[in-house]
């Protein structure tokens, strides 16, 4: 008997990459750095093998190795010599992110230079923002100093600035003091949906920003939500935000659907230190195949529609497409 069945393609490699219907925008690859103000050189993350914390001169270096690479832009987060209540540090000109941008854009003008924009490294207690008397972040009081600190990047010469607080009102605040200074064409890639997670703890080693009572959950988002996802993705879009990030990433991803869906805005993925902790870990173990896990991964942010993909993985999966 004869009949009609369904026929899969029996594909080549060459067939293979030529029907593939996603492919990940190698240009839109961002690769972290932490940049300490008390460091000489380097010094390993314990919990992220291959991250290391870096002085301002090794972060120039780093910066120069990734231009070269080809990776177009790095996210700065500063690990300050002072703390204190009031994050003061954060806006210095002198700071340490305020040095490294300049010092980045002087020997690397064609990298993009952002910097995420929170002040748990700042802060002697470790949350987001200044505290008001029962402990509490202070949403409003936070809100001016985020400002202050934006147009001190924004002078600096940082090319995008990502806020990761999670204040409300912060993208409008944020864009009419950079107006205000003069930086109206300076772009803001708001960290919009950003989830109070298990995921980042490896980052909090690496930022030495754990908060040192309670948690975030007040501030960040709940993980069973996704209309408020929506919400918050639309009002930053609103306020004046030029593109969204999904934080974390791969436990997400019918959040970064949902948000591509309805949005004009590039959407960004966070590729969180979690994620990249637990596939070095198994790697070592020798349970997975890192290769392919970070080439599984990637592929499926952007099959879920993320133009922009925040790794620690970026340099090294860029190295591995051009061999």
């Amino acid at each position: 008997m004869h009949f009609e069945r369904p026929r899969r393609l029996r594909r080549s490699n060459a067939l293979r990459e030529m029907v593939r219907e996603h492919r990940v925008n190698l240009a839109g690859l961002i690769q972290p750095l932490f940049i300490s103000e008390t460091l000489v050189g380097r010094a390993a993350v314990a919990s992220m093998p291959g991250i290391d914390q870096l002085s301002l001169e090794a972060a120039i270096d780093e910066a120069a190795r990734l231009s070269k690479l080809g990776i177009h832009g790095v996210l700065l987060f500063g690990l300050p010599a002072h703390k204190d209540a009031f994050a003061s540090s954060a806006a210095d000109p002198e700071g340490i992110i305020q040095r490294a941008i300049r010092g980045i854009k002087q020997r690397c003008p064609e990298m993009l230079v952002l910097t995420d924009l929170c002040h748990c490294e700042y802060t002697d207690h470790g949350h987001c923002g200044i505290l008001d008397e029962r402990g509490d972040v202070d949403n409003d009081a936070t809100l001016e100093l985020l400002a202050r600190t934006a147009v001190s990047y924004a002078r600096a010469g940082a090319d995008v600035i990502a806020p990761s607080d999670m204040m409300d009102g912060r993208i409008a605040v944020i864009r009419q003091a950079l107006d205000a200074a003069g930086f109206v064409s300076l772009a803001l890639m708001s960290y919009a949906v950003k989830y109070a997670s298990a995921f980042y703890g490896p980052f909090r080693d690496a930022a030495q920003s754990a908060p040192s009572f309670g948690d975030r959950r007040s501030y960040q988002m709940d993980a069973g939500n996704v209309r408020e996802a929506l919400r918050e993705a639309r009002i930053d879009a609103e306020e004046g935000a030029d593109i969204l990030i999904v934080k974390p990433a791969l436990a997400y991803l019918d959040v970064v659907r949902a948000i591509v869906e309805v949005s004009e805005l590039p959407v960004a993925v966070y590729n969180v230190s979690g994620e990249y902790a637990m596939v070095k870990a198994a790697s070592a173990q020798g349970w997975i195949d890192e290769e392919r896990i970070v080439d599984e991964m990637f592929t499926s942010f952007a099959r879920a529609g993320a133009s922009m993909i925040i790794s620690y993985f970026a340099a090294s999966y860029l190295e591995r497409q051009q061999r």
